[in-house]
């Protein structure tokens, strides 16, 4: 199939990408990697009227790593994370596994990190990571610019905080401290599916050994990706053992609720939420040197 007849425009700075949205309100939609977007088009499950295009505002296009935040912007790539200089850091471990494992290496070079946030989908990769990390989105609209947290962000399915004629400009990912690590656990068919399962695990310890902070994430597990604050409270205070592991794992199996599909059955994918954050944070400590 072919997408509906729809108008192009291509802004040249983000004050004319923003007043185009502002005339055009929901018949306008802001193109940026368009790997979700196109697909959506050709099998008329997306009719814009009108494409904003993006792509040639450079300055939306950089990584900025800051004393507090990696601020990520709207055309960023997947794969500019991937390469980022950075990436391979301990406490980047978590940004460092999914930048790997979102779809394909072809849809990485131009996928762009805020653009699978906005899309939302609840096999997404990026939204259960930047809800471990508890980053926020930088949106711009009439009453200016807002920072939203990424809880708040996520609405529901393909739904988010970014409302009519406004455009999200940047993800920010808070600066993880010296002793934090994660991980990234995933399961597909086979490369670019949608995951069958997936969970963004980030934890951080304190002096004496104890979790500090921790972040515990579900993709794949309902209407979009959702934080298991059950399993973070289970973790949080505690040191580092086998059966508070166990016990982060099944507040994850408890907390999922994923639809039966090709890819198995409501039981089956409960159970590999859990096991998948049981792997996460077993592999998230021992980055840290600690064997659980």
């Amino acid at each position: 199939m072919i997408p509906a007849a729809f108008d192009y425009i291509r802004a040249h700075s983000p004050d004319e990408a923003f007043s185009h949205l502002q005339q055009h309100g929901g018949d306008a939609r802001v193109l940026a990697g368009g790997q979700s977007l196109i697909p959506a088009m050709r099998f008329r499950l997306a009719r814009p009227a009108v494409l904003v295009d993006i792509n040639g505002l450079a300055d939306l296009g950089r990584l900025e790593l800051g004393r507090t935040a990696l601020a990520i912007g709207a055309i960023a790539r997947d794969s500019a994370i991937e390469r980022a200089p950075w990436i391979g850091e301990t406490r980047w471990s978590l940004l460092h596994d999914v930048s790997r494992v979102v779809a394909d290496p072809v849809v990485r070079q131009m996928g762009t990190v805020v653009g699978s946030l906005c899309h939302n989908d609840p096999s997404g990769d990026w939204t259960a990571v930047a809800l471990a990390a508890r980053a926020a989105v930088v949106v711009r609209g009439r009453q200016g610019t807002r920072t939203v947290p990424i809880d708040d962000f996520l609405v529901d399915s393909f739904t988010t905080a970014v409302g009519e004629g406004e455009m999200a400009l940047a993800v920010h990912f808070p600066v993880p401290g010296d002793r934090t690590a994660g991980s990234y656990q995933k399961v597909e068919r086979k490369v670019g599916d949608f995951a069958t399962a997936a969970a963004a695990v980030q934890v951080t310890l304190d002096g004496k050994g104890a979790i500090k902070e921790a972040g515990i994430a579900l993709s794949a597990a309902g209407p979009c990706a959702v934080r298991v604050t059950e399993a973070e409270q289970a973790l949080v205070g505690q040191k580092p053992t086998a059966d508070v592991i166990r016990a982060a794992a099944d507040a994850a199996s408890k907390r999922s609720e994923p639809q039966a599909d090709l890819r198995g059955s409501v039981e089956y994918k409960k159970n590999l939420a859990g096991v998948l954050v049981a792997r996460g944070l077993r592999q998230a400590l021992a980055r840290l040197g600690v064997q659980a």
